[in-house]
């Protein structure tokens, strides 16, 4: 795990780090948040439709990480608060040729297909897509990739306090912590201009 997170968090960083430093230093302000269709061309078509499907393989992995949780959540209360309604409960075999038997279960299907109905159209409203992710990113960065794992640590190695290692990794908390505020700050600017100009069902 350690190292899935280290290879994974090290890869997202230099990826970022390259996108925002190149296109500010390139473009300043004016950087697109899509650099491949941001400046007006779709050519290499191949390049354009390649990079959608590598974003559509992203966020479909991305989307099941996040909503796992919550699906898992909403029905393990659902099952506990009803256990009798035969609806939220029951599972269903149903044999499918060349895979066998799948055990459905109908609140299960329903509503996680209303969710997911409902999560889309509410991206098609407010299509702020950069300022969104960068909100988001920004808020959940500082937490869970620094804060607590740096907490952990400490607690777990037993790292004394005011100690060089200790005043190290405080530093470190502390300047990711500015930066993700830096961010939001920026992110929360960026929504504030959009919503100026804001027409639903049109990407901005």
């Amino acid at each position: 795990m350690k190292k899935a997170s280290l290879a994974g968090v090290m890869t997202t960083t230099v990826f970022y780090v390259l996108c925002g430093c190149i296109g500010y230093a390139a473009f300043g302000s004016d950087a697109p948040g899509n650099f491949l269709t941001g400046f007006g061309f779709y050519e290499p078509f191949w390049l354009i439709d390649f990079a959608n499907v590598c974003i559509a393989v992203h966020l479909i992995g991305a989307y099941q990480v996040f909503t796992q949780p919550i699906f898992g959540f909403v029905e393990s209360r659902s099952s506990q608060k009803w256990p009798e309604n035969k609806f939220i409960t029951a599972e269903h075999a149903v044999r499918i040729p060349l895979c066998g038997v799948l055990s459905v279960n109908l609140f299960r299907m329903v509503w996680r297909t209303v969710y997911v109905i409902i999560t889309t159209i509410i991206a098609m409203i407010f299509p702020f897509f950069n300022d969104f992710l960068g909100l988001i990113g920004a808020a959940s960065f500082y937490p869970l990739t620094v804060y607590f794992p740096i907490e952990m640590h400490i607690a777990q190695a037993k790292i004394p306090r005011f100690s060089f290692t200790w005043m190290w990794l405080k530093i470190l908390s502390w300047t990711c912590m500015i930066v993700s505020l830096i961010a939001a700050a920026g992110s929360i600017q960026g929504l504030a201009h959009d919503v100026r100009r804001f027409q639903p069902f049109k990407t901005q």
